[in-house]
């Protein structure tokens, strides 16, 4: 499947947050008893042909390296005893960014209203191109990295992971219909922070000593044109 395809074919991108300890910690944030999501539009996608991350005027623009799960089919109610029916649900995978306007977020998070905007930004989720289920046999077992500039960020192994994929699913699929298609972020690990204008994403995906080249991530940071201008809600 291309990546094209997997926007296309793309009706919602679910997300968990703190799922990664370390990165609880780095930003203060309190431990969840159970997994949470928020949602990012599909329009936030952005393929790997299809330039920069666009910065919004006024925003503290910051990355978070994800693996993601591409849907292979409809799970409703999924039991969590269900580990395997949960992984077969999976069609592949791929690496995704998931940017976040990082000030937007924090005024909303103290104010107690929605933080959708400081996630839904076109541009705000640039994928690699789909990675075949069987390049990744144990998705629990892989490691993420992010570079700025060449420099290292973010490198640590989906092992750490709080919640495992098949508590994930049967939680979102709880109160919302996986479908076909469907992208599922499953979270950061530690290393996340902020990128400026002209800067350079890279990230990608090792599995035991192999990287994935379909799992690599190149794209740069641009200024965003049009109306909006963070101001204060």
């Amino acid at each position: 499947m291309a990546s094209h395809n997997l926007a296309r074919s793309c009706r919602k991108v679910v997300c968990i947050g703190r799922n990664y300890a370390d990165h609880i910690k780095e930003l203060n944030n309190v431990r969840p008893k159970k997994p949470f999501f928020f949602l990012k539009p599909s329009s936030s996608i952005l393929t790997p042909d299809q330039g920069p991350v666009l910065r919004p005027k006024g925003t503290n623009l910051h990355y978070e390296v994800e693996l993601a799960l591409i849907m292979g089919h409809n799970l409703v109610d999924h039991p969590e005893a269900d580990a395997q029916g949960a992984i077969d649900s999976i069609a592949g995978y791929a690496i995704a960014i998931d940017m976040t306007a990082r000030n937007m977020q924090e005024e909303a998070k103290k104010k107690g209203i929605p933080w959708t905007a400081a996630k839904g930004f076109d541009t705000f989720l640039p994928i690699s191109h789909y990675i075949p289920k069987s390049d990744i046999p144990d998705p629990h077992d892989v490691e993420l990295w992010l570079t700025v500039n060449g420099e290292e960020r973010q490198r640590d192994s989906t092992a750490l992971m709080l919640f495992r994929i098949p508590r994930i699913l049967s939680e979102i699929s709880r109160v919302m219909k996986l479908e076909e298609g469907d992208i599922v972020l499953t979270g950061t690990p530690k290393g996340v922070g902020p990128v400026q204008v002209g800067d350079v994403m890279r990230a990608g995906v090792r599995v035991g000593q192999k990287e994935l080249k379909e799992g690599d991530i190149e794209v740069g940071v641009e200024e965003k044109g049009g109306l909006f201008v963070y101001e204060e809600t």
